[in-house]
């Protein structure tokens, strides 16, 4: 087998890459309007209750109407795992990898549809969409690979008298619980990582991205996946959602999303309930307060298209978007007037034309949420660019930035997850640090240096689960950037690194008396 690259992305400058794409956005929204059924154990099950998925670009156009799964529709999905589990926990390492990697073949085939069905229903631009699929597509080929290595042979020191060994067995029947920011990547990701393990899944997809979760689950029945291994379960966090989570035979959770919603997945999974014999295990990444820090000596340049790229680029919808930027004192003015330069030309529209940077932001609640926060800055702050509401049909805000925010104040502490950037001034490379480090999160954070021994100190003291040197702070890439942080970010689970499979498997010691 060759070894673990990543996807390439498409090259939009290409007239027949434009051609494909512009092919498949009108194919996927050809489908919009369908009604889709939950899946348990291989079998379409609809619910009284319904829900629909908009475009938040236009939330007019309805794309898709799901049936809402309740407590007992999560039960009955629960149970249909646990029949499934004994057969394919049972299967090699090698027979359920091949499912990733003819999945991951099936999906590069068709990787237009999927982006264009992101497009369409998370307002992603083409290049963050085909990004997104890619990403999606290296998670598969990644964890067949490392399953492969899981299963050889474990080194063990061996003694006279016996014959030991150590091997790696499944957990049982996990809740995933994906979000809607990278609706493919991280759903394909964490479900894949517990099937590949052993592990039968009940995925309970974001409720703003049921669309792109069903399109992987129908991938996957169609590579031939066993009826109950994976179930599909969209519904209401409040229902569905804490049914999975509180199951007595629910042996795992596996959680992207926010802080709050994370701690209390955690809390309950932690209480022990009649019929549970195991302590349940949670895998939860919970967002940060993402930091560029830009010190004195640095390419000035450089650091301001990385500080755009990584506040603006899907809106400022990822956990590792740069939220303030923390510029030195003697290069502030410079950098501000660089930096506002170039956001001033960043196109913000309906992502389905090509041309646009910037999407809307996920939906009205989300929005409403940036606008109170545009409102809070206004007190803590001065706001030098943007801070309305567009004046189209979706949930769109013009990319934000305010100046003079201090340290701990709202904009520089708290995670907003929208299009807005603040700006903060330290007299020095060391205060820029602390200000950094001064949140109760650490995903990511980037730093802009020229100083070797500055570059030398954030190396050691920039506590954050994923730092950069003179780069952005976002684009993570599968097998090279094992991606997780500390404090409220989670429990660092570090996904497309060669940890990561570890948490969805338990390690077996057996060892035999030599007669």
């Amino acid at each position: 087998m060759n070894a673990f690259s990543n996807e390439p992305l498409t090259d939009f400058s290409a007239k027949e890459n434009i051609q494909a794409f512009e092919s498949a956005l009108q194919k996927v929204e050809s489908e919009a309007g369908r009604i889709y059924p939950l899946v348990i154990d291989g079998k379409e099950v609809d619910t009284k209750g319904k829900f629909k998925s908009v475009n938040p670009s236009d939330p007019s156009r309805v794309l898709a109407v799901f049936s809402k799964a309740g407590r007992q529709e999560a039960r009955d999905a629960i149970a249909a795992a646990l029949r499934a589990f004994p057969d394919w926990s049972s299967l090699s390492a090698k027979d359920r990898a091949w499912c990733l990697f003819e999945a991951a073949k099936k999906m590069r085939q068709r990787k237009h549809e999927f982006s264009a069905a992101m497009v369409l229903e998370c307002g992603k631009s083409w290049v963050e969409a085909d990004a997104d699929t890619a990403e999606a597509i290296d998670f598969m080929e990644f964890y067949g690979r490392e399953a492969l290595r899981y299963a050889e042979k474990q080194p063990l020191t061996q003694i006279s008298a016996e014959h030991a060994e150590l091997f790696y067995i499944p957990l049982g029947v996990g809740a995933v619980i994906p979000p809607w920011n990278f609706p493919l990547a991280i759903l394909v990701g964490m479900t894949t990582a517990a099937l590949v393990s052993g592990n039968t899944v009940v995925l309970k997809p974001s409720s703003d991205s049921p669309w792109i979760g069903f399109r992987f689950f129908k991938l996957m029945q169609e590579i031939g996946l066993p009826a109950g291994v994976l179930n599909f379960m969209p519904g209401s966090g409040a229902e569905c959602g804490e049914e999975l989570v509180c199951h007595p035979k629910t042996r795992f959770i596996s959680f992207t999303g926010s802080k709050e919603v994370g701690l209390h997945i955690i809390e309950e999974a932690a209480k022990h309930r009649p019929g549970q014999i195991w302590i349940k295990r949670v895998v939860a990444e919970m967002g940060g307060k993402d930091t560029i820090v830009v010190d004195e000596d640095c390419d000035i340049d450089g650091a301001v298209a990385a500080t755009v790229s990584s506040a603006y680029g899907f809106s400022g919808q990822k956990c590792s978007a740069c939220s303030r930027v923390i510029v030195h004192g003697k290069i502030y003015d410079v950098f501000k007037e660089k930096l506002l330069a170039m956001v001033k030309t960043i196109k913000v529209g309906d992502v389905r034309d090509p041309s646009m940077f910037m999407g809307p932001v996920i939906n009205e609640a989300s929005l409403n949420k940036c606008l109170s926060y545009v409102d809070i800055g206004k007190r803590e702050g001065a706001l030098i660019q943007g801070g309305n509401k567009l004046n189209l049909p979706g949930y769109f805000l013009e990319p934000t930035v305010f100046e003079n925010i201090k340290p701990g104040a709202r904009l520089d502490q708290e995670e907003i997850f929208g299009p807005i950037l603040a700006m903060l001034k330290a007299d020095d490379f060391e205060t820029a640090l602390k200000i950094a480090n001064a949140t109760e999160y650490g995903l990511t954070g980037a730093v802009w240096s020229r100083d070797r021994n500055h570059i030398e100190k954030a190396r050691r003291e920039f506590f954050v689960g994923n730092l950069y040197f003179n780069r952005k702070c976002t684009g993570a890439l599968v097998g090279v950037h094992p991606f997780g942080g500390f404090n409220m970010s989670g429990t660092d689970s570090k996904a497309g690194g060669r940890d990561y499979l570890l948490l969805f498997l338990q390690a077996k010691s057996v060892s035999e008396k030599i007669a």
